[in-house]
């Protein structure tokens, strides 16, 4: 089956990808997006029931990026007949001793947008929302900003949205995993899935997140190629532990008055959706060195329901520091699941051309490093320069390149890339 550009996975990169190419591209057809399932893809870290969409950055480049995003959220017609963007606002804790806040409070007043940010202090936390946040220990936190143009969107549905608006305009959607890639002479020569179907395109485009180190290990085990042109030396899977808990219509009516609640680099409560209360909490992470002695990282295994016991206490230790009223009397989270991401160095996407000229049609869009649902809308569209050969300009082709070590150093601030 024959493509011009095969995308390899359906969450926010591949779905944005295929719908942006399905807008210029001269015949969407030749696009082909192919998953392990069909859509909404159940792996992706994007298939999720709420993700936050937010312009607060320490860096002028993602902010501005993120503004152009939210502008889009707000106006694109199929989201806003759908209502995926709910405008709650946001608090945000620092760590105490971080400084995150201060920094992003700058950079808004330095931008070309109003400043939208606004104080707040421990005593108006705790006794604002009928007193939800009453409890929340606040020993290693201290009051940062609150941001009421923030909020949040439903992932998954925002995701079939746009995915199925792509499919409407002719891009091929196709179900399989793909076992291996293919390759040959002049580069990657064709993919093939676990049921033996060959995928064969002019171009492939790995969106495959999580997934990304392990698929291309095999393949840059025959290319001989040493750890620092291998793809684990630009993104790391990764798993962020999230918690639901089901709320009673009486609980739902009180927590849905929150914002998203950012609590420093410990985690995040986001809003009620459906009677549900979702909490971001610990991380996860699953290495391995291959019979060859390289380090590959990815999933613990594809039921994302099944969490390490370690990570299970130390999530609701945080979810006690929270919100301890929630689990009194011996109440239990409702589901538990493990949201496989990438996460780069820098906290940079990676979204670039394979440095290797024995692989020159193959592309990454990958390293989400837990913030870039929200350029969901945006984002296929630098994908597709980048695919042209078109470029970002010198700060995003720098940026979302391919890096040498000592380029990849990690910023201060979880997914606040400077």
């Amino acid at each position: 089956m024959e493509s011009e550009i095969l995308i390899i996975g359906a969450g926010i990169f591949g779905v944005s990808t295929a719908y942006h190419l399905s807008l210029t591209h001269p015949d969407p057809s030749r696009v082909t997006i192919l998953d392990v399932a069909p859509h909404p893809a159940p792996r992706a870290a994007s298939t999720d029931m709420n993700k936050i969409i937010r312009a607060d950055y320490t860096s002028r480049f993602y902010m501005e990026l993120a503004y152009e995003a939210m502008d889009v959220w707000e106006k694109l017609p199929i989201f806003t007949e759908a209502g995926v963007f709910h405008r709650t606002g946001w608090v945000l804790f620092d760590s105490k001793g971080d400084g995150k806040g201060a920094s992003i409070r700058k950079r808004f007043r330095a931008s070309s947008r109003a400043d939208p940010t606004v104080d707040f202090t421990v005593e108006g936390a705790q006794t604002k929302w009928n007193g939800v946040l009453s409890q929340t220990s606040l020993e290693e936190l201290e009051p940062a900003y609150a941001n009421p143009a923030a909020g949040w969107a439903d992932a998954d549905d925002a995701l079939k949205l746009l995915l199925d608006e792509a499919i409407r305009r002719k891009v091929r959607y196709e179900v399989g995993e793909v076992h291996r890639l293919i390759l040959g002479e002049n580069g990657i020569s064709g993919v093939w899935t676990t049921d033996g179907t060959v995928y064969t395109a002019h171009k492939y485009l790995l969106a495959t997140g999580a997934w990304t180190s392990q698929l291309m290990s095999p393949l840059e085990d025959e290319l001989g190629l040493p750890d620092i042109e291998r793809v684990e030396s630009q993104l790391t899977a990764y798993a962020c532990c999230v918690a639901h808990l089901r709320l009673s219509p009486d609980e739902a009516k009180l927590y849905e008055q929150l914002p998203v609640v950012v609590f420093g680099n410990r985690g995040e409560l986001l809003p009620v959706k459906s009677n549900l209360l979702k909490l971001n909490c610990s991380r996860v992470y699953n290495v391995v060195t291959t019979e060859t002695g390289h380090k590959v990282s990815f999933p613990l295994n594809h039921d994302q329901s099944i969490i390490p016991e370690a990570t299970k206490q130390e999530s609701l230790s945080l979810i006690k520091s929270w919100l301890p009223q929630l689990l009194e009397n011996g109440r239990q989270v409702d589901t538990w699941r493990l949201c496989w991401d990438s996460l780069s160095p820098d906290n940079n996407m990676l979204i670039t051309q394979h440095p290797n000229p024995k692989v020159s049609n193959l592309y990454f869009a990958a390293a989400g490093s837990a913030h870039s649902f929200k350029f969901l809308p945006v984002i296929g569209k630098y994908v597709v320069n980048v695919l042209d050969g078109t470029g970002n300009g010198e700060e995003g082709d720098h940026r979302w390149s391919w890096k040498a070590p000592e380029e990849r150093t990690s910023p201060a601030g979880c997914a606040q890339p400077s």
